[in-house]
């Protein structure tokens, strides 16, 4: 549920629906970045990429809060794998664009292609693009109920987060992995988004775009502003904080408020909305990847980011009890663990498309 189901056509279309987007350090010198999509894949959606998408990996390097480095990729028809009628495979290209390429459609040269389900390697560059363990927690029944209250009751209550029930545990993804050196990307400290986008025979048309983990699904829920989810996910973060930095601030306020959890709201929805906005994921290149209450440094896979973003939002120690399930990861490329089998799935009921 970091972005899980977060636009009308990422409904319409899972194959476009990022979930999370990770970003942290694989071999020496070289940067690892990841984004899922398709939430709930071979359960309740299939395992496709859209033949039509361009899925984007996007690298701020000056702070002006738009792409100077783009990674992008692009998929070809799916065929059934052998012996599996419910397994896909498709050929695809990864491209890198810089400059004013950065920001265009499927621009850049071609640094490595494959195929699904495959780990690919040329000239240092890795990647992988395949079904993987859904490695997002959360209690989605709580922090629904969380929000609808502060909503509708104007009241904090944490009552909602006994349930502690990890609603993505047993459940996959597509995985889209790639590992450059480090070089192909810049130096220093960076900020990062990934996109999907439908690019075919009409010029692109942006559907989602991940910054931060439930950045859009504890500030941008206000029930009286319903267009301010899709118009984020339509933009880069350039605009951010002329369009988003208001209900960011007085979300923080309130929520605090009800808690109880600060002295002075107004102060704390400031704070609030320099540490999310533009809301992009910065990196120190090199260095160890942790996305935690003191500083946001990249995402490694195992971070229970809920937690941190319920506690950013609120000012108060909250919790869902759940965790991502680290058994399910790897130290080496492409990190994600084997996705979950049938037999692991037992009982685990599919979800059901959000229609609106």
């Amino acid at each position: 549920m970091s972005h899980h189901f977060d636009t009308k056509l990422a409904k319409e279309d899972p194959s476009l629906n990022v979930c999370d987007f990770y970003l942290f350090e694989g071999a020496p010198g070289h940067t690892v970045m990841a984004m899922t999509v398709n939430p709930d894949a071979g359960l309740s959606v299939p395992d496709v990429l859209h033949k039509e998408g361009l899925y984007a990996f996007r690298f701020d390097l000056n702070g002006d809060s738009r792409e100077d480095v783009t990674f992008n990729l692009q998929f070809g028809d799916a065929r059934h794998a052998d012996g599996e009628e419910h397994a896909h495979i498709q050929s695809y290209k990864v491209r890198r664009a810089t400059g004013k390429d950065a920001a265009r459609s499927a621009a850049g040269e071609v640094l490595i292609e494959g195929e699904t389900e495959k780990v690919e390697t040329k000239n240092g560059v890795r990647a992988y693009v395949g079904l993987a363990p859904d490695l997002f927690a959360g209690d989605a029944v709580a922090i629904i109920g969380w929000i609808k209250t502060y909503y509708k009751e104007k009241r904090y209550d944490a009552s909602h987060f006994q349930n502690r029930k990890n609603f993505f545990g047993h459940r996959n993804v597509t995985a889209i992995v790639l590992e450059v050196p480090n070089e192909l990307i810049g130096k220093g400290k960076v900020h990062a988004w990934a996109t999907s986008s439908l690019y075919g025979h009409a010029p692109e048309m942006q559907v989602q775009r991940w910054g931060l983990p439930l950045y859009t699904h504890i500030f941008l829920t206000d029930p009286s502003k319903p267009e301010l989810i899709d118009k984020f996910n339509a933009a880069g973060p350039a605009e951010d904080i002329a369009n988003y930095a208001g209900v960011t601030a007085e979300f923080a306020e309130n929520m605090s408020t009800y808690a109880g959890s600060v002295v002075n709201p107004s102060e704390y929805g400031k704070q609030v909305v320099a540490r999310l906005l533009p809301c992009a994921l910065p990196y120190e290149l090199g260095t160890e990847a942790a996305f935690d209450q003191a500083a946001f440094n990249g995402r490694p896979l195992g971070d229970d980011v809920m937690d941190i973003m319920l506690q950013l939002a609120s000012n108060t120690p909250l919790a869902d009890g759940v965790a991502p399930d680290l058994s399910r990861t790897r130290k080496e490329f492409p990190y994600f663990g084997a996705a979950y089998m049938k037999e692991e799935q037992v009982g685990v009921v599919p979800v059901p498309r959000p229609t609106k």
